[in-house]
């Protein structure tokens, strides 16, 4: 074959300064880069690819801005210039150009670096085309990823959120989770402010991180020039894109942002039940402009918010009218008593409303004394978690309060406030527990109406449960005479601490109510002496537990011994046919005896109450009640009294040879300092004295 000398698609020596001519066939255009000169030509195809004109081009490369968008453009620049930088001889990427019609395409490059004998870059060579045919497939199937891939992103966004969010019970507790560095991240913010409208006004209460809000922007006018106020009188979202965007639309504000390197925002109203609730605003320092995804998110974001806010504010006023009913329901204040420390507590529910039927109470009882007062403690707890049970509560507290203070006997209180709760026809029940402590004698009545037993905490430390046998809950039945309580008596050295409490602090679900008093009574003797320490390390205790029911305390700790004061006073009731109450009624006497200095005068005392109270029993109906007194004046006395149901008075008569009926008031009469009868209403007492040392 003859040689023909140069083809018309051979390549020339300076290629591709002068490229062949099948690159325009193939939509390719060229272009020579003169480093030096600054000037970057390029042949009539290279403009049709850059949709110019030859006469829009002065073959400047700043020219091609009008075509090559500036985050183009930046990484059109990044990549040349690594490929300089590193000693490249060429590079490749593409990148999209704006077209004059407004549309974007994208186009391919790649330059040829020629450098001198030194290495220094002198001139770039290259080619660009039309890559929008060539990227249409992998373009749109990369389009699908990516959207994918941030719904995904958004979605998991959204489920971070909205999972911190469920536990927010307060209003508190929602800014904790937005303001939270982890908070702020998933959101894609730098920055974030939040308002809530109150009586025509924004009031800002959350701002991250600090600093973050504009100086005197605290509380604003919903009708002032401000991004959150507009974002409330409209009900719609505001969404700014770019830094000149802010500067022309809030003027006032923009200024004092610049520090903040605000490059967009988001600003979102917080609407809920039809009514906007505050607003939020996300400051970004990283990007321009939101996509249509982005801004639904932020705006689904922004309702679940305002739903968590709504619920937490609800949540707020009713544990705030909760607890003022509770509050309203407990003593307001607990009385001084004299011989005694006194500490009571009460904590909330973990869960549901923060009231319920949990109360204690302390009673100032009449036959106090310098020595020590008399008082009545109650514990107790109504059926239910609700207003209902702390409005049951409240009454019945009232009212086992006036038995009290009447100078009922314990069983009797206990007896009357059951048949009062069964006539309120209420559905609810309640247990209770109610001691009457003389604290001058140290002797301690105690009744118990299906509530848990008392526990005492020695003087050594020791703590032990006292077991009292009980009666029905409150509320069961209204037939008085029908209602026994059993009364119990335990004495109350110095320094021995009395506890009541509700099962709140001894039951957890899945353990034995057993097993929680010996829990309860380890601690107790590990605890602190002082009662008021002692209490709050219980609370404490029932709270890191987390319980689900709320919890009563009441602590009550002897202070000083007794000294058979005047005016001391101990009642019992002994029922007929009731062996373990006669034996109730005589170690009750034992110990006030003990207490009051009258030891060597215990045998005669004892025995002569014996006489009274079985001459009570044998000869009349139903039940005597004992009552024991120590008196002033004329010497301090011990008084015993026994009354019955009978107006038969009985009468001292010496007995024959063969009988044994009589001898008891006669054995009175020879025992004691002086006896009598007194008739009492329907019935009577007989009594009897002893001059105490």
């Amino acid at each position: 074959m003859a040689d023909r000398g140069p083809s018309a698609l051979s390549l020339p020596e300076d290629w591709p300064a002068h490229p062949d001519p099948i690159l325009a066939l193939n939509r390719m255009g060229s272009f020579d880069w003169d480093l030096d000169a600054g000037l970057f030509h390029m042949d009539a195809q290279a403009l049709r690819v850059f949709d110019l004109r030859p006469d829009e081009y002065d073959e400047r490369p700043e020219s091609l801005a009008v075509r090559v968008p500036p985050p183009e453009a930046a990484r059109l620049d990044a990549v040349v210039a690594n490929a300089i930088k590193d000693g490249s001889e060429n590079y490749g990427t593409y990148f999209r150009i704006r077209c004059r019609d407004g549309t974007l395409r994208w186009t391919h490059t790649q330059g040829y670096i020629r450098r001198d004998a030194t290495g220094r870059p002198r001139r770039v060579v290259g080619i660009v085309r039309d890559a929008t045919e060539e990227l249409a497939d992998s373009a749109a199937r990369s389009l699908r990823a990516a959207q994918d891939e941030a719904f995904r992103q958004q979605t998991g966004v959204v489920q971070v959120i909205s999972a911190a969010l469920a536990h927010a019970r307060s209003v508190q507790d929602v800014i904790d989770v937005l303001k939270d560095t982890h908070g702020v991240r998933h959101l894609g913010a730098a920055s974030l402010v939040m308002g809530l409208v109150e009586a025509g006004r924004i009031r800002l209460v959350a701002e991250g991180p600090a600093g973050a809000s504009v100086p005197g922007t605290r509380i604003t006018r919903i009708d002032e020039p401000y991004p959150m106020s507009e974002v409330v009188r409209t009900l719609s979202p505001r969404f700014i894109e770019s830094p000149e965007e802010f500067a022309t639309g809030y003027p006032i504000l923009w200024p004092h942002l610049t520090d903040l390197h605000v490059t967009s925002a988001a600003y979102l109203p917080l609407i809920a039940q039809a009514r906007p609730i505050g607003a939020m605003g996300l400051l970004y320092d990283d990007r321009r402009g939101f996509s249509a995804e982005e801004r639904a998110v932020l705006v689904a974001l922004g309702g679940s918010i305002a739903q968590s806010l709504m619920r937490a504010m609800l949540y707020e006023q009713d544990k705030d009218l909760a607890q003022g009913l509770q509050q309203a329901m407990l003593p307001r204040s607990i009385p001084s008593v004299r011989g005694a420390d006194i500490a009571v507590r009460y904590r909330s529910a973990a869960l549901g409303r923060d009231i319920g039927g949990d109360w204690y109470d302390l009673i100032p009882l009449p036959g106090g004394t310098s020595g020590g007062g008399r008082v009545g403690a109650v514990i107790g707890d109504v059926q239910g978690h609700d207003t209902h049970a702390a409005a049951v509560m409240g009454q019945l507290r009232i009212v086992l309060r006036a038995y009290a203070a009447e100078g009922h006997t314990p069983a009797t209180v206990m007896a009357r406030a059951s048949v009062f709760l069964h006539e309120l026809d209420t559905d609810r029940f309640a247990t209770c527990l109610y001691a009457e402590a003389d604290l001058s004698t140290g002797v301690v009545q105690v009744v118990r109406a299906g509530h848990i037993d008392p526990l005492v905490r020695h003087s050594d430390g020791s703590c032990a449960r006292v077991t009292v046998e009980g009666g029905l809950p409150l509320g069961l039945s209204a037939e008085f005479r029908r209602l026994e309580y059993p009364v119990a008596t335990l004495e109350l050295d110095p320094g021995h601490t009395l506890l009541l409490c509700t099962d709140g602090l001894v039951e957890q679900p899945g353990t034995d109510l057993d097993d929680g008093m010996r829990g309860l009574a380890a601690v107790v003797a590990d605890g602190p002496d002082d009662v008021r320490d002692l209490a709050d390390r219980l609370i404490q205790l029932s709270e890191e537990q987390g319980g689900e029911d709320d919890v009563a305390l009441l602590l009550l700790r002897r202070c000083a011994p007794g000294t058979a004061p005047a005016g001391g006073r101990l009642r019992q009731q002994v029922a007929s046919g009731d062996p373990e109450a006669l034996a109730r009624a005589r170690h009750m006497i034992r110990a006030a005896v003990r207490a009051w200095g009258a030891r060597d005068r215990a045998y005669e005392i004892e025995l002569a109450a014996d006489e009274l109270i079985t001459n009570a029993l044998m000869h009349t109906e139903g039940p005597a009640i004992v009552t024991l007194r120590a008196l002033s004046g004329g010497g301090r006395r011990l008084r015993i009294e026994v009354e019955d149901s009978s107006s038969a008075l009985p009468r001292r008569r010496d007995a024959g040879e063969s009988r044994v009926s009589g001898r008891g008031l006669l054995l009175v009469d020879r025992l004691a300092d002086g006896w009598g009868v007194e008739a009492r209403g329907g019935g009577k007492a007989v009594w009897c004295e002893f001059r105490l040392p």
